[in-house]
């Protein structure tokens, strides 16, 4: 013999089914993904234009780091500084430690100047970190597809500006 409970449990799992089942609804492709457009031919999607800032280096302000020991983003406009090699790279020019403070610009943090290899500091910028976009890029004024609700806690007061990369990496190791 069946129970009541058992009646009525099963009764009400068959109606929360059915009805999920009911409100199911569809979707064209011009709704599905973040560009609103066809998704089967993308003949005449195009991307939104990228605005960077035109800021001169020097007039800009510091955007705060995405989180804790972040690759700072490039506020200023850097046209006619790109391509980076080992023999041009306009980034040291105001960026070394010695120049940054006179001109007020984000000094090359420690790591930069510290070779990870032999564990030796160096007087200058580290041949595996000369690139500098490989890791810091400018910041583009777009407006973002997706709400970002993600919120950085830094460790130390300043973590938004500055890097503790080098004393990080060494926690524990001494």
């Amino acid at each position: 013999m069946v129970s009541t409970k058992t009646i009525i449990a099963a009764s009400l799992l068959s109606i929360f089914i059915a009805t999920g089942c009911a409100v199911s609804s569809s979707y064209n492709e011009e709704e599905l993904g973040l560009r609103k457009t066809e998704i089967y031919g993308e003949k005449t999607t195009t991307g939104e234009l990228t605005s960077y800032s035109k800021v001169a280096a020097g007039e800009s302000k510091m955007i705060p780091r995405a989180f804790e020991n972040a690759p700072p983003m490039i506020p200023h406009d850097v046209e006619g500084m790109l391509d980076i090699t080992k023999e041009n790279n306009s980034c040291l020019g105001c960026h070394v430690p010695g120049v940054a403070e006179v001109v007020k610009a984000t000094p090359t943090p420690k790591s930069h100047l510290y070779d990870m290899r032999t564990g030796k500091t160096l007087a200058e910028v580290s041949q595996a970190r000369y690139n500098c976009t490989a890791c810091h890029a400018p910041q583009s004024n777009n407006e973002p597809l997706v709400k970002n609700e993600f919120a950085p806690e830094y460790r130390k007061v300043d973590g938004a500006a500055k890097s503790n990369l080098l004393d990080s990496l060494n926690e524990g190791v001494k």
